[in-house]
């Protein structure tokens, strides 16, 4: 396996770490993304939901009651369970985005893969998925694990990030250059 010292850190790299070696254990590194994936598509699509997670009002019962109910409605694994019902207790919700980041990043460096972020202005269907990651593979030359996000604002087009490196061809960018232009022209 790679070196996932330098993949992930923080608070949230040692809870996704951890649960990590948990799914190697028990060959179920798969399920767990999945589950992750679901939890993390829920997180940005359900403005309650993130308020559940952000909240320091809710008490731990009750973060954890819900969380329990949610996972049950997405039929997550046991060690996706576990892990929820943990952070809950432990009063760290607040950090599941970036623990499933992490995870996944793991996951991508122990399969030799790389990790690109994709911001788009809408939802991308499998189909343009599957044709960004044979892209993204010609490019970087290896197989490339895709984490999206959408973000209305950009109006179109995507965002791309490789570890340092960004390729930004959304539409508000390609008219925030535009708009600049014209002011340099007049």
């Amino acid at each position: 396996m790679a070196n996932d010292d330098s993949v992930v850190t923080g608070l949230s790299g040692r809870y996704a770490r951890a649960l990590f070696e948990l799914a190697t254990e028990a060959k179920q590194l798969d399920e767990v993304a999945g589950d992750l994936r679901g939890l993390s598509g829920a997180l940005a699509e359900s403005e309650d939901l993130r308020r559940l997670v952000d909240s320091p009002v809710l008490s731990r019962d009750e973060q954890g009651r819900a969380m329990a109910a949610i996972m049950d409605a997405m039929q997550a694994h046991n060690l996706t369970r576990n892990t929820v019902a943990l952070l809950a207790q432990q009063r760290r919700l607040f950090v599941l985005d970036t623990i499933i980041s992490d995870y996944l990043r793991l996951l991508a460096s122990h399969r030799g893969e790389t990790t690109a972020e994709v911001t788009s202005a809408r939802a991308l269907s499998d189909s343009e998925l599957d044709k960004l990651r044979a892209t993204l593979k010609d490019i970087v030359g290896r197989d490339v694990a895709v984490e999206t996000e959408v973000d209305p604002d950009l109006l179109g087009g995507l965002v791309v990030r490789i570890g340092s490196r960004m390729l930004d061809s959304s539409i508000r960018t390609k008219l925030e250059r535009l708009e600049l232009a014209m002011k340099g022209a007049g």
